[in-house]
């Protein structure tokens, strides 16, 4: 080990943020040469309510040498195909935005460019029908990719999980102290900045204890605490984008199997989740309270769920945005600390993990050099303005005019680079994946038409084949999709055979 080298490491907040940080930390450095510390207050409490991920979560989970079935009984969950959505569009539509890809790509056509062909002729199914996933998740199966599925829809499943939240932080501690990591209980009352240089030297707890550390690790959620409060780092404020501020939340009685997908409802003013898990079924009301009242956003969650609440209802309050560095001197933010974009697409904990990869890759010694900073806050704005350009056109690319509220993002600028896309996408049916884009071609194209957007022509690679022979590879592709899906099991059944927790007291 260099004597240049990392020795401490504290970690501020835990929750999910926190506790997912100790864990890959100490997995991968170890905490022989390097003591890793995570602060937590049993006073501050967490923001914890049912959560939705995204497939990456897999890759994290293999870096920590998670058992897969072992993670999701421990923490009550269930699979994810992607997301329902259910009047974005316009009251009475729906759409599904799934995981894993659409059909598959001719040579050197690309898949959308004969649907886009066929569909200007009438001759194309929607897209679900090429989808293992969208035809799975409507008939309530699931499974596990096949490893040795060859060039089927089996062995091109996508999927991410539903969680309990508190659940998942409570698993990951265990990873973690199990690893070396030493949790401290108390709440932070001051920090300390080395005169010299502004580097945070130390906190102090309210018992008095002081920890010094060489990296520190903001998870202090939205307050920010080192980042912001401490280091004074500024806040790109998103909000004119995306105005939801508030959300509601409650947990209620699950009333049925659960659902392999999570779903998303446009209601007056914002969107109302739903994701279920083994033990109970998450729901929210996510809203602009500048176009309606907690009051008001309370009881049209209340009207429309779908079991008996187990809680009273809690709000939480947010601002969508970024910090103008995600890290800064020998501090890096992770979480809401670093910013908050609204949980639509369930980006929250991925933004966590590259949070997290892109430190253990760049991990600094004492000497914090500066231009692996700098690449670092380059990609994670990056990766931040472009979940945010995705998660804007949901809202923009709409027929909706029946509420103030719609007819506001429908009718707003949006930054340039959506912009862009939408125009590419209108003129040619093309979607695109930049290098480090989070969303895939298939999670574009799967929003793009769901919302109405509409192609005026098709990729020009998709004329190289006669419209007879596009037509029968489409039409092979979706019987085969649809036969492939038909033999999976059922969800519940899926759960029940490999990963069933333990029911969970109702109160």
């Amino acid at each position: 080990m260099s004597d240049r080298a990392l020795r401490s490491i504290a970690i501020i907040g835990g929750g999910t943020a926190g506790w997912m940080a100790a864990a890959a930390l100490a997995r991968v450095l170890g905490t022989h040469n390097v003591a890793i510390t995570l602060v937590e207050s049993e006073e501050i409490g967490t923001v914890g309510v049912g959560e939705a991920t995204i497939p990456p979560i897999q890759a994290f989970n293999a870096l920590l040498g998670i058992d897969e079935d072992a993670f999701v009984k421990a923490t009550m969950g269930s699979f994810k195909l992607g997301i329902e959505f259910v009047d974005w569009l316009r009251p009475g539509t729906r759409y599904f935005h799934p995981f894993g890809v659409y059909g598959t790509d001719i040579g050197a056509v690309p898949f959308e460019g004969l649907w886009h062909r066929l569909r200007t002729q009438g001759l194309a199914d929607p897209l679900e029908a090429y989808s293992i996933c969208a035809q799975a998740a409507k008939d309530g199966r699931f499974m596990r990719p096949l490893a040795d599925g060859g060039n089927t829809p089996l062995h091109r499943i996508g999927y991410a999980f539903h969680f309990d939240a508190s659940l998942y932080a409570r698993f990951l501690r265990t990873h973690a102290e199990a690893a070396g990591v030493v949790r401290r209980e108390g709440r932070v009352v001051d920090v300390a900045l080395r005169a010299a240089d502004g580097f945070v030297e130390a906190v102090t707890l309210a018992s008095g204890a002081r920890i010094e550390a060489d990296l520190f690790v903001d998870c202090s959620g939205f307050r920010s605490l080192l980042l912001g409060e401490t280091l004074g780092t500024g806040f790109e404020d998103w909000s004119h984008w995306l105005p939801n501020d508030r959300a509601i939340a409650v947990p209620t009685v699950s009333n049925g199997p659960p659902t392999p997908f999570t779903r998303s409802t446009a209601r007056a003013a914002g969107w109302q989740w739903r994701i279920p898990l083994q033990h109970r079924t998450g729901n929210g009301y996510v809203f602009s309270s500048a176009h309606l009242s907690e009051d008001e956003a309370t009881a049209t969650l209340l009207a429309n769920l779908d079991g008996e609440p187990l809680a009273d209802p809690r709000t939480l309050r947010f601002r969508t945005g970024r910090r103008d560095a995600f890290w800064v001197r020998n501090c890096v933010g992770l979480g809401l600390s670093s910013g908050f974009l609204e949980p639509l697409e369930s980006t929250s904990i991925h933004l966590i993990q590259a949070g997290i990869a892109r430190l253990l890759e760049m991990l600094p010694n004492r000497d914090f050099e500066a231009a692996d900073i700098r690449r670092y806050n380059r990609l994670m704005t990056a990766e931040y303005d472009s979940i945010r350009d995705f998660i804007i056109l949901h809202f923009h690319a709409t027929e909706r005019a029946d509420t103030p509220y719609w007819d506001h993002v429908r009718t707003m600028a949006v930054p340039e680079t959506l912009a862009e896309r939408i125009r590419i996408y209108q003129a040619t049916g093309r979607v695109f994946r930049e290098s480090d884009d989070l969303f895939s071609k298939t999670s574009w194209l799967a929003v793009m038409d769901g919302q109405g957007l509409r192609a005026e022509g098709f990729d020009p690679l998709a004329a190289s084949l006669s419209v007879d022979d596009a037509r029968t590879r489409l039409a092979r592709i979706a019987a085969v999709t649809a036969a492939a899906a038909a033999r999976m099991p059922p969800h519940a059944e899926f759960i029940a055979r490999h990963c069933a927790g333990a029911i969970a007291s109702r109160t």
